[in-house]
């Protein structure tokens, strides 16, 4: 790692000025001789009218006129005055620009202080230079400077934003062990977020160990976070060991960390686990909060206990706890699963009542559950009414009602909502845009979601094998295999893997057509392919073979050959399924 930091140290002693040919360097200069040529007239007192022009630059333009009249002044403005330009052009997000002011304010002699370079080591981050923030670190030492725990967190920060990870904490390893700054609460947040967020369950509890040998106390919030990313990455046994280290080092543990590990094993569904979490904490006098029953009941709910969530629910309100949007949420979302929309609507009205507005998920959920019960009236009726309530439909709204327009083979309607969505400034997502093809392909308008995803594929869309799966079905269904075979084989130019799905759609289109040799080859490249068949496959295969002769000594040959991919008794069981005794003897007497 040291190794890198000195190279960066060596580009950056090289660069101190942007080169006057380059893109950057041509704008750079010419900016600065038109400020020099400006005629700008500051007031007699040599530092009153910096403050009020400092304040006005709004481009880069001013950044350099002021920067150039602030150089040429004798005396020249101290580094604070030159501390206040660079943070206004970076403020305004020109870090760039704030960089080469500094070069050129080392080049100029002009005086610099620990403030101005951290300053820089954040620009350079922003640019995703982190190495040349690095490098800025020389420059701290050789000007008798001590970078501060700001100027370390920006780096850590920036090795983060470039998913840096490991490196992000060997930084912190060494900021902590060799002292080189006083950590904050910024920095361990920093670091504590990225843990959180990466799931690494390895780093996650290294962050406590490295803490403990720069000697730093972690504190119920710091556990807590490792221990909600452990959750997460369904580790569950060791955040439970976690937990009882927190308590073993005297730590009194709060409803906070409860909700923590019973959110991870709700997610798991070890419920006996949540019951004695439940049972500790009435012994400890900890009483459950919103969270903790919202936390259950949406566990419950979407394991399809949706009963056992609504006695929670009300056991949750018998002990005096108000129940919030997400409670009620989850209750919505629970009877929709039951399909009782009717026990939805009246949660739903019942928001208001108990002094809560509906939210757009709360929205969402009803309008999705009204599609399911093919009422499109009362679906599109909520729709609008989001709009009255002055609330913004997001993406999910608009891919719930975009579904639901293409299951009622509303097609001309789902593709203005589209359009209506993009010009309201919302970009569509991975699942939006499956929505669209699907609800194309299935209403027959195969061609035209083909050019859809064309159109996907020009703007430059990130393309998933999933998209041309549905495109491929589209074809298949609708009786043009050539087609689908073309885009099959075009997928691998596009960088692509075919999916169990997409090699069973092909292979149940030839089965169905009688194409059995094809069919056969594609599943034994299917399989070289290192795509794993699904029990859908097999099925297809097998029923495309019992179309057949079961006799026929054809059917002998396929059979062998699959058996010698999936087994014979995995394919035995199945001819037994669709209820064919079949002898492997007989079928190996057959191709002799």
């Amino acid at each position: 790692m040291l190794g890198s930091y000195v190279r960066a140290l060596t580009r950056y002693s090289h660069s101190l000025n942007p080169r006057p040919n380059s893109p950057f360097g041509v704008r750079f200069y010419a900016v600065l001789a038109a400020a020099k040529r400006s005629t700008l007239n500051p007031d007699e007192s040599p530092f009153g009218w910096l403050e009020n022009g400092i304040n006005k630059i709004d481009n880069v333009d001013d950044a350099c006129g002021l920067y150039c009249q602030m150089v040429g002044m004798r005396p020249p403005p101290n580094a604070i005055q030159f501390n206040k330009l660079l943070g206004r052009t970076i403020k305004l997000e020109h870090y760039s620009v704030a960089i080469n002011l500094y070069k050129n304010m080392c080049i100029n002699g002009i005086q610099v202080d620990e403030y101005t370079m951290s300053m820089i080591v954040k620009c350079y981050c922003q640019e995703g230079q982190v190495d040349l923030g690095f490098a800025v670190l020389g420059t701290f030492f050789k000007c008798g400077l001590v970078p501060d725990v700001t100027t370390f967190s920006t780096l850590v920060e920036g090795y983060i934003h470039l998913d840096r990870v490991t490196e992000a904490l060997e930084l912190f390893r060494k900021i902590t062990l060799e002292k080189l700054c006083q950590l904050d609460e910024i920095m361990i947040g920093i670091v504590m977020d990225v843990v959180s967020k990466t799931g690494k369950s390895g780093e996650a509890t290294e962050f406590l160990r490295i803490m403990e040998a720069g000697n730093i106390k972690p504190n119920a919030i710091h556990y807590n976070t490792i221990i909600d990313a452990l959750g997460k990455n369904k580790m569950v046994d060791r955040a439970l060991c976690l937990f009882q280290e927190l308590t073993d080092k005297g730590i009194s543990p709060d409803v906070i960390n409860y909700n923590t590990l019973i959110r991870g094993f709700c997610n798991l569904g070890k419920w006996k686990v949540v019951d004695k979490l439940l049972h500790e904490m009435n012994d400890l006098g900890i009483a459950p909060d919103v969270y903790t029953y919202n936390i259950i009941m949406d566990s419950l709910s979407k394991e399809g206990k949706v009963k056992d969530a609504i006695d929670v629910f009300e056991i949750m309100v018998q002990r005096g706890v108000t129940p919030d949007i997400v409670t009620y949420n989850t209750l919505i979302d629970g009877y929709c699963l039951l399909h009782q929309i009717d026990e939805a609507k009246r949660v739903f009205q019942a928001i208001v009542a108990d002094g809560l507005f509906p939210d757009v998920i709360s929205y969402n959920i009803m309008i999705h559950g009204y599609f399911k019960q093919m009422k499109f009236k009362d679906a599109m009726h909520l729709f609008k009414e989001i709009l009255l309530n002055g609330l913004t439909p997001d993406i999910c709204t608009y891919t719930i009602l975009l579904k639901g327009m293409f299951q009622f083979g509303k097609c001309d309607a789902a593709k203005a909502t589209f359009s209506k969505m993009q010009l309201g400034g919302i970009k569509p997502d991975f699942y939006t845009y499956g929505v669209m093809l699907d609800g194309l392909c299935k209403n027959g308008h195969v061609d035209e979601a083909f050019k859809f995803l064309q159109k996907m594929e020009g703007i430059g869309v990130e393309l998933h094998i999933s998209m041309y799966t549905i495109i491929i079905d589209g074809f298949c269904k609708s009786g043009r295999l050539d087609k689908a075979k073309h885009i099959f084989k075009s997928l691998s130019l596009k960088g692509l893997d075919p999916n169990d799905k997409t090699y069973t759609i092909i292979i149940t289109a030839l089965c169905m057509k009688g194409l059995l040799d094809e069919a056969k080859d594609l599943f034994v490249q299917m399989e070289a392919n290192g795509c794993l068949a699904s029990e859908i496959t097999y099925n297809v295969i097998i029923r495309g073979l019992i179309r057949g002769d079961k006799n026929s000594l054809l059917f002998a040959r396929y059979f062998r050959s699959l058996t010698s991919i999936a087994g014979p008794q995995k394919l035995l069981s199945k001819f037994y399924s669709f209820g064919y005794e079949i002898s492997i003897i007989d079928l190996t007497v057959q191709t002799h």
